[in-house]
């Protein structure tokens, strides 16, 4: 199917995410071929936890909301992802409902390649079975290594690492970006550390010149520093 004009133009902005820039050139022109636009306002919900399968999402623009609200209304925030990071593909793979929420932070836009033209393209050409691996192997990978950060660093350094990881678009950016949008809330919430602690931390580092805080948004203004506060290397 060929790609539609109003897909077109967002082919270059996807070229700049490491996984689909590395995909065979037929299996992109597939998967926009089969692509469609989608717009969220703020707040509003793409899918739920338990929520039959739908397909596979590239975020465009703005930023998707990825986490989960227990009963007692606690909330689990994994992530806030931006362009031009994909997801959605565990369902994919195995047919089952949703694992978590996902909701537009703010204007949303998104590309949605749909779960029956996913796996018919997959039934014709299994051999791209490994390419949707790949994305899912790379999310596995931060997962294992969340778990151990949580469990054998402090939480000055895990700080660090993830507004690294945010920076680099977990992988995804070619340059990492020095402002993300990022309120204090939402990172105490990814960390499972307390508001205070989070903020007495990033106040050390904007102390240290490596940070400065703004409302809503962190500017990154020492990267180098930052990695050491992450204990990696340059």
């Amino acid at each position: 199917m060929p790609i539609s004009p109003e897909i077109s133009p967002y082919r270059a902005q996807l070229e700049n995410g490491q996984w689909f820039r590395l995909l065979p050139g037929e299996l992109q022109e597939q998967l926009l071929g089969e692509a469609r636009l989608l717009r969220l306002s703020p707040g509003q919900r793409l899918f739920r936890r338990g929520d039959p399968p739908c397909g596979l999402y590239a975020v465009l623009g703005g930023s998707m909301r990825v986490g989960a609200v227990s009963r007692q209304g606690k909330e689990a925030l994994l992530t806030l992802v931006e362009a031009p990071y994909w997801f959605g593909e565990i369902s994919l793979f195995d047919g089952l409902p949703r694992t978590h929420d996902a909701y537009a932070e703010g204007p949303c836009l998104l590309l949605q390649v749909p779960q029956a033209a996913l796996l018919a393209l997959l039934r014709q050409q299994p051999q791209y079975w490994r390419e949707l691996a790949l994305l899912m192997s790379q999310k596995l990978r931060l997962a294992f290594v969340a778990l151990e950060e949580m469990s054998l660093l402090p939480a000055a350094p895990r700080l660090a690492r993830r507004l690294l990881q945010i920076a680099e678009g977990y992988g995804e950016q070619p340059e990492p970006r020095r402002v993300i949008q990022l309120a204090q809330e939402q990172l105490a919430l990814m960390l499972a550390i307390s508001r205070q602690t989070t903020n007495q931390i990033l106040k050390e580092l904007e102390a240290q010149g490596i940070l400065r805080l703004a409302y809503g948004g962190i500017e990154i203004i020492d990267l180098a520093r930052l990695r050491q506060q992450a204990h990696m290397p340059d």
